[in-house]
């Protein structure tokens, strides 16, 4: 008799990739646009992999004063994150975009990571449609 139990299936082999980290403010603008919005629609501009939004709960930058969500704060200065990850050389090809953006501030982190890309979510949305932000 054969083992019919059914095995997971081995996912994709990863990647060397870089992982951009661009902290910014909330409040930051470009050109009357939110300073992350711009990161974001730049990175897509650029072919880059994939971008993503972190809005954060807390946290102080070069000045020192601590932001906060909590309500008697009411602080509007959060701190922002946007996660780049792709290969190192186009993550590197971007750096000079970053440049102009954050002439007013801001902090840029580089870590290797692996990227591991599980294809297919366009073909699981109704009308095809890629909903991943």
């Amino acid at each position: 008799m054969t083992d019919r139990t059914a095995h997971p299936p081995t996912p994709p082999a990863g990647s060397p990739a870089l992982r951009m980290t661009v902290l910014v403010g909330e409040q930051d603008v470009w050109h009357h646009r939110p300073l992350y919005a711009e990161i974001v629609h730049r990175a897509r501009a650029a072919g880059l992999a994939g971008a993503s939004v972190f809005r954060g709960v807390e946290g102080f930058g070069a000045t020192s004063l601590i932001h906060t969500q909590r309500l008697l704060s009411l602080s509007e200065e959060l701190p922002v994150a946007v996660i780049v990850v792709d290969t190192e050389e186009r993550v590197r090809a971007f750096l000079p975009q970053l440049s102009e953006l954050l002439a007013g501030g801001g902090l840029v982190t580089l870590d290797p990571c692996e990227m591991i890309a599980f294809r297919g979510r366009a073909d699981r949305t109704a009308g095809g449609e890629d909903t991943q932000g």
